[in-house]
Order: C-alpha cells, then structure tokens, then sequence
C-alpha cells in the first residue's frame, strides 16, 4: 500500500482548492467511507443538501484506488450527475489532489453499448429498412431519413461516440438505426470497425483509472446479467442510492407485444427457412389479438386463452433460434444480421418463458408480476416484472464488494432499514444502529396516532430483518451526517389543514384559490409540484388568467429550457411534474415558494406497487406503510428539499394536501422531511412571503 496523506488531509486540500469551507458533516462522511472500505463493511450515509457529498465519496475512492492500483467504481441515476461528476468535480479534484499525490488521479465515464454509435451499423443503416418502419406514414420516415444523414456526418467529427454528445439530439427510433445493444455486437474481432469502435474505446479508457462514473442501469446489467462491461472492482460508491431499487426493476423487467415479436420474426426472415419465421409471425398476430381483447391492469390468474397465445410466441421463438443459419464468420454483415435477429429472438423467447412461469407456484409464493397495460399511443403490452429485487443486489451486488450508498434522503420516517430491507442488506451492524431521528417542528401538532403507526411499522420491520439476518448477511452501517442548513430558521413547511382532502376529479377550485394566494404573496418565484400532468396543466392554464407573473408549464419546452429560464427570471412560475420533483437546482431569490399539490402516493392500481403491497400484507407487514407510504415520502422528501439549495436561501414549502397533518401516516411522512419550521396557518405562510419577496426587490427598487 501506497504512503499517501490521510483522508482528511486531502479532503482539505480539495476543499481550498476549489474555493470552498471545511464541513463538519463532509469530513464525518469521508472519514466514515474510508472506514467502511478498510473494514469491508456497507456503509448508508444519508448527506442533506449543502454537505458535499460528492467530495465525501470520492476523496475517500480516489486514496483508495491510488493506494491499492484498483478501480473504484461510482454509480448514479441521473444523467445531470454523472456529467457533473465527469465534467466538473472529477477533473477539479484530480488538479486539487495531484501535488500530494505520486500522480494525477484519472476518470473515466463508461455507459451500455446502446449509447455509443456502432461505425459498422451506421455503414449499414442506410442499406437496410429501418426498424419498425411500417408504424411511420412519409413524413416521418423523410424526417428519420434527415435525422440518419445527420448521424453519418456527425460520426465523421465526433472523439467519443456517446449519444450525449450529440446536440440537439435525435429519436430513439433514429438512434436506433446507428447503435447496436450488446447482445447485438458482433465483437471487435469480427468487426471490421473494431479498431475504431467507441463502445470499445471507453471501455479501454475505463479500465485502468483510478475511478469510473457509470450508470445504475448499467451497473444493474453488469451484476445481473453477468457481462462484465464494468473494470474489475471491489469498492462501488452509489450515490442517488434512494433511486436504486426502482433503476435495478426497471432493468429486470421484461415486455411482450406484438410489434416486438413480428420484429424479431421480421429479422430472423433473412437468415431463417420461412416455415419459422411465419409461425412467429402469426404467433405476433395472436399474441396482438388476445392482449387488445384484455383488461389493462394486474393479472393474478393467466386465462387460457392468454396462456395459449404467450406459448406459442414461446414455441415459435424458440423454433426460429434453432433453424437460425450458421453463422459465417468470413462475413461481418451476416454474422451482424444473425447476432441481431437471435438477440431478437431470445428476448421475446425468454420473457414468454418467463411470463407463463410466474403463475406455477401459489399466489403467496410468486416471485414475479405480470400485468397488461394499453394507452392510446401503444400498443397493447404484457409485463412481467420481480416482486422485489433485494436478494439479487444482496447476493449479486453486496456478495462480493464493499458499497457505500449515499442521497440527501434514505431515512425515511426516520429509520434507514426501510430502504436497506428493499436493498437486501437486512439487519445493522449491532454497534452501528442508528438512532431515530427526531420529527421535525411541524411533526408535533397531532403527532400522537401516527406516532404509534410509525412505532408499529418500525416494529414490523425490525422483524422482518431478524428474520433475513442469518448466516452469510452483509454487514453494513448507516450515519446520517445532517445539512449545513438551519431548516427550520431558513424554511417553512405549511400544510393547508384547511382545505379538503384532494379529489379524483382535477382540482379543486379551493386549491387553485389557495396557489394563487400564495403565489401572490411571493411576487411569482414558485416551483408547482404536482400529482399528474392533468393537475399541472390545469394549474398553469387558469392561474395564467388570473396573475399577473409568468407561469411555464412543463411540456412546452424542454425541461432543460423550462428551468433554465425559471431560474432567470424572479417573477417567474414553473409548474410540472415527476422530473421537476427530483431535477431542478435553482438557488437564490428565483425559487422561494415550493408548491405540493398531494402527498405524493402511487397509484393504487398500479400493478407493481399493488402486488409488493399485498406480498408485505402476507407476511403479516403492514403493506400500505412499507410500498406507498415509503414512495411518497421519498418523493416528498426530495420536492420539499428543492426550496434550499444554497445557505443564504429562504421560503415556503406548501403542501395543500392536508393529510400530512391529519392522516395517522402523517408524522412518518413528516419525519422523512427536512426539518422545517411548520404552521397550519395561511396567513402566517403568506406573511413570510411577502416579506421574502419585498426584501427580493429591495436592490432592484434602490438601483431604480
């Protein structure tokens, strides 16, 4: 092992460096990453906004890569971090961190194939139809035309291939046409565009740095699917850890539908005897036929008729793979043609495979979901996704490594084994239990009854971990290392006790009444939160008569845009919904009023969230506090943490939906939530405001 400084002396180096101040909170965080990758024990930290967690983490990564000649590995959710990683922090750390170290630290950015241009596929999009052509009247097809030529020159001038380099972007549709999944690529060696291959290139430039910024998406088909796309490495950083579970999900969840089959029956045509490929597509047809006359929803029980159609997708798929011609490998085009039709072929195999399996056993004993969905712009589909995905990241993901997980919001209702039971982590390490956190100000106000649900809640799962703690759990520990931000001086969480619960049927008049006060007492400067799109619009098109301050509704531009242009303009209004939630970083006098329409909660027809909620209730957990109340309060808990983004920020936190100080659910809600003063009482919200937006304009009117 290298002789290098101490943690916490690189730590202030970086932070001198960059202009910053020493943060008790961050040096607790590097200190206690450093101390899990010596030990080999899991580590949760939960860093409230304003920590640095990103230097926390990776000062910690870099000693140990350095130390160890190894790679650390750092997964997040989002594309703006991962830029901000690979873009800013990383090459601003490495210049910090070099004079007292042997070397310049390095980093690398490593994403799946589908990112990357395929030289070889580009060279033969424009000889082949293009994929799913028959759903295209002329004028899109001319539109993917313009969209491919434009690929063909971007291609010529471009150093990394990667699709987010490419400004403006295209559709997935043309994409498509110039990039190949990894199940689909011939292999450098095949290839006569190996040599020049981007996919190729960044995963060579990320095997021998010192760290790697990839996705979780990709980290989830790396340790599930076992392809070994990442460097080997035995320390991961998962930062955005709160977005793990649903990422790892939606990675493991497959889909069936008619276009899908007939496309793979479509590829296999070139390479395949008819008599397979036209029992596949008829199969497609079948498959198309009894989806359109199903219910959209949850299946609990495969009707025959159903069952019948999925088997001979099965059947027919698995025929097509057996007749594929052999591959001859003196030709790049054939063997592409065949590795795209098999790769075809297999998925739509394996996931009707997989469909007819999940109803074997019992209904309690049912690993996976399988539901219908139908909306006007799809077609039909079939879905089959895992009930939950803890012991995959347990055996697959914890096995064998030693991760740190890392958000601004992972103890939810104030404990972090909700989140670390979706995990698979199990129990906490006996001397590292933490403590609960105690409920926010606004919490105390009728907090009684849903304290003795959070209690009986915190009961079950203590249980429930015992019963997983068994020979062979990973051990972990969690710190939560608080903000810089005084909550509860800088912000103000007001629920509208007043109103009435919300509807089903848009808004209610009471609640745009509400918003437009509010949003006149702030001057504009408001960031809308809500429940749909339906509520968001509706929002944005009656208010727009009735104030006098621009409102942007998401939708009519690019989100990017939309916020930009918020942020820009004080007496602004965004209203939006799911992205805005978790996306938007707007410092300063722009954003000093944060509306929550509802309480967040999934749908109750959901089919996953239902299925996970009765397969809690079934082991005797309390299903509607583990799934929906856990996915509300991390949304809330993220919303409300948009109003301060830097230490001299001020404002109010809204939330209309008065369930949050009356429901028995509420005080675990509550406790999810930054530490915010709180009131029940308009006046005492619209005060606040008026005050914040007069002391807004004080320059401005002075400078006049």
């Amino acid at each position: 092992m290298a002789d290098l400084p101490e943690v916490g002396v690189l730590l202030d180096a970086a932070v001198r460096a960059l202009g910053g101040a020493r943060r008790s909170g961050q040096v607790d965080m590097a200190e206690a990453v450093d101390a899990a990758v010596a030990t080999e024990e899991h580590l949760v930290v939960q860093a409230g906004t304003g920590t640095g967690k990103s230097l926390g983490y990776l000062v910690p990564a870099v000693r140990h890569a350095m130390a160890h000649d190894t790679t650390v590995v750092v997964s997040t959710a989002t594309l703006a971090l991962q830029r901000q990683l690979i873009e800013r922090d990383l090459p601003r750390l490495a210049a910090a961190l070099a004079p007292l170290l042997p070397r310049e630290p390095t980093f690398a950015i490593l994403k799946g194939r589908r990112n990357y241009l395929c030289r070889h596929r580009l060279q033969s999009a424009s000889d082949s139809e293009p994929d799913e052509a028959e759903l295209f009247d002329p004028r899109a097809l001319s539109s993917l035309g313009r969209q491919v030529k434009r690929l063909h020159e971007w291609a010529e001038e471009t150093v990394t291939g990667d699709r987010d380099d490419l400004a403006p972007g295209v559709s997935d549709l043309a994409w498509r046409q110039v990039s190949v999944a990894a199940n689909e690529c011939i292999g450098a060696a095949a290839c006569p565009f190996g040599g020049e291959c981007f996919a190729e290139q960044a995963r060579a430039e990320a095997g021998g740095v010192d760290v790697v910024v990839t996705n979780h998406a990709l980290l989830a088909i790396d340790a599930m699917q076992g392809r070994h796309i990442l460097p080997e490495h035995r320390v991961l950083m998962v930062d955005e850890a709160h977005e793990l579970v649903d990422r790892v999900t939606s990675v493991a969840t497959g889909a069936l539908t008619e276009r899908l089959v007939s496309t793979a029956a479509k590829r296999a045509a070139r390479i395949c005897d008819p008599e397979y490929t036209e029992r596949l597509g008829e199969a497609a047809e079948g498959l198309g036929l009894m989806l359109t006359d199903g219910e959209p929803g949850r299946l609990d029980h495969l009707p025959d008729a159903l069952a019948g159609a999925v088997a001979a997708v099965r059947d027919a798929a698995h025929g097509c793979v057996s007749a594929l011609a052999p591959e001859n490998k003196e030709d790049p085009e054939a063997v592409s043609a065949r590795r795209r039709a098999q790769a075809a072929l297999t998925e739509v195999h394996d996931t009707a495979v997989r469909v007819l399996e999940s109803f074997e056993p019992p209904l309690r004993e049912r690993r996976d979901v399988v539901w219908i969905t139908k909306a006007p712009q799809y077609p039909p589909g079939l879905h089959v996704a895992p009930l939950a995905v803890g012991g995959l990241l347990r055996e697959r993901l914890f096995g064998d490594r030693t991760t740190v997980l890392t958000s601004a919001t992972l103890a939810l209702g104030g404990s972090f084994g909700t989140l670390a039971m979706q995990w698979g982590l199990g129990r906490q390490s006996g001397d590292a239990a933490e403590a609960p956190t105690a409920p926010p100000p606004a919490a105390a106000e009728g907090a009684e009854s849903g304290t003795a649900e959070a209690a009986a809640v915190s009961a079950a799962e203590t249980g429930t971990a015992a019963e997983t703690g068994a020979a062979g759990e990973p051990r972990w520990r969690a710190l939560d290392v608080g903000s810089p931000f005084d909550h509860a001086r800088s912000g103000i969480l007001y629920v509208a006790r007043h109103l009435p619960p919300p509807g089903r049927d848009g808004l209610d008049q009471r609640y745009l009444d509400e918003i437009a006060g509010l949003i006149e007492a702030a001057g504009g400067r408001a960031l809308g939160l809500f429940s749909s799109m339906r509520a968001a619009g509706q929002a944005a098109e009656e208010l727009r008569e009735r104030l006098d301050v621009p409102i942007l509704c998401q939708g009519d531009d690019s989100t990017g845009r939309l916020v930009e242009e918020f942020a820009a303009d004080e007496r602004c209004c965004l209203f939006g919904t799911l992205s805005l939630w978790q996306g938007v970083d707007v410092p300063g006098p722009s954003l000093q009023l944060v509306i929550v329409d509802r309480i967040p909660f999934p749908r109750p027809d959901d089919p996953l969230t239902s299925a996970r909620q009765r397969a809690v209730g079934a082991q005797g957990g309390n299903g509607f506090m583990a799934v929906a109340a856990t996915h509300a309060a991390l949304l809330l808990a993220q919303g409300t943490g948009r109003l301060l983004r830097s230490m001299s920020d001020r404002g109010v936190v809204a939330v209309l939906d008065p369930r949050l100080a009356t429901a028995r659910y509420s005080s675990f809600l509550r406790a999810s939530l930054p530490p915010y003063w709180g009131t029940t009482d308009p006046e005492v919200a619209r005060a606040a405001l008026r005050r914040l937006d007069a002391a807004a304009r004080e320059p401005v009117e002075a400078g006049a």
